[in-house]
């Protein structure tokens, strides 16, 4: 019965409004990307940036950032080679170092395990 009547102007105009009020808006909640993504995706194109500066190339930057997303690291990668062939900028070196070991103490040696050999026929009970 609702669904027969005809649609009057004045509601088909309110409508229309509400619409083009609503598309216009930028701060309706659960509409707009979340931010946690947007920063995740902001963070790795740095991360491709900043890879692309130190000279490296994307196979090492994916190995060292493997919780990065690889498709925003490389566009960050991207634009950085862009940028710096555009205002002819040189790239630095990467200056990464092994940490190194600290050498066992010399009364501890931690390589070698010393183990008696046990006799079988030592170790059965003789009662």
């Amino acid at each position: 019965m609702y669904l027969n009547q005809p649609t009057t102007p004045l509601r088909l105009l309110t409508v229309s409004v509400l619409v083009l009020l609503l598309s216009g808006c930028d701060k309706i909640p659960g509409l707009g990307p979340d931010p946690r993504v947007a920063q995740r995706d902001a963070e790795a194109k740095a991360i491709g940036g900043a890879c692309r500066h130190a000279l490296r190339g994307l196979e090492d930057c994916y190995t060292l950032n493997p919780k990065a997303a690889k498709a925003s690291v490389f566009a960050g990668w991207k634009e950085m080679d862009a940028y710096m062939r555009e205002n002819k900028i040189e790239g630095t070196p990467s200056v990464l170092t092994k940490a190194e070991k600290p050498e066992p103490r010399k009364g501890s040696s931690n390589t070698e395990i010393e183990t008696e050999t046990r006799d079988p026929a030592a170790s059965r009970n003789r009662s």
